[in-house]
């Protein structure tokens, strides 16, 4: 998915709650200029969620210098067009003290906005697969051989890149196919984020796909992982757990968040 897309001109965010004001100075021309400038910020806060995960009111105004008042008016205006919602933030491994801080993650409807997708044309094919060509083996089967057609690109990837660096590796060759991931340090390993998933309404059918992206991550990375979460399975980012020094191949949890 390419950095410059933008929401469709769909109805998901409207002109309409935009211009509840009557403006009494301004000409038209400026008023309508305002509008437009409303709406590609709106885009772009819309795009950094899609991009960077569920993230808070500071996290946005940081990345899009914008004030948090700013981002609230925005937030605001994409939650009454089911563009985004707000939620508790996950938190993984001990909790700390306090509240959680909530966040804004895309609604179903918002990662609409952003996908050009044939969904159900996939799904029927998908089914077409498993009633006619051996049930939901032939489902894995097809699933397997289409991530490993990508996954050419992604050992090249990892192979030019030092030990330490190879899953930042795969999550800069998963951002070029449209995943929007990135790779960040944990207590005891590294976590693959992948923000955006273009098959996520598919896999909720067919979690093969996921479970098949997972094997060819432990495949690559030539260690065991652990799927946290999944954007198919209702969470907002896509998580693989890679452990730390660890040389075991062969194990590898796939497809679903285990909570």
């Amino acid at each position: 998915m390419p950095g410059s897309e933008e929401l469709r001109n769909n109805g998901v965010v409207k002109n309409v709650g935009e211009a509840r004001e009557t403006p009494t100075g301004p000409p038209h021309e400026e008023f309508a200029a305002g509008l437009r400038s409303d709406r590609s910020t709106r885009n772009r806060v819309a795009r950094s969620i899609l991009d960077h995960g569920p993230s808070t009111v500071a996290e946005l105004a940081g990345r899009l210098g914008l004030t948090q008042a700013a981002v609230r008016r925005h937030l605001d205006a994409l939650a009454a067009d089911d563009v985004v919602e707000g939620r508790e933030q996950r938190v993984y491994g001990a909790r700390t003290r306090g509240r959680p801080a909530k966040v804004f993650a895309l609604t179903d409807c918002g990662r609409d906005a952003f996908d050009q997708s044939y969904d159900q044309l996939a799904k029927d094919a998908l089914r077409w697969i498993a009633d006619q060509e051996g049930g939901q083996e032939a489902v894995a089967a097809f699933a397997r051989a289409r991530i490993a057609a990508q996954a050419s690109v992604y050992r090249k990837a990892i192979e030019s890149a030092t030990p330490d660096k190879r899953a930042e590796a795969l999550a800069k060759a998963l951002s070029v196919d449209g995943y929007a991931a990135t790779a960040r340090s944990a207590p005891v390993g590294e976590q693959l984020c992948q923000h955006h998933c273009p098959v996520a309404h598919v896999a909720e059918q067919f979690p093969q796909l996921c479970e098949a992206e997972t094997e060819i991550f432990a495949e690559l990375l030539g260690t065991h992982v652990q799927r946290l979460a999944t954007i198919a399975h209702g969470d907002g980012v896509c998580t693989t757990f890679i452990p730390k020094n660890s040389t075991d191949a062969s194990a590898s949890t796939a497809g679903r968040n285990p909570a």
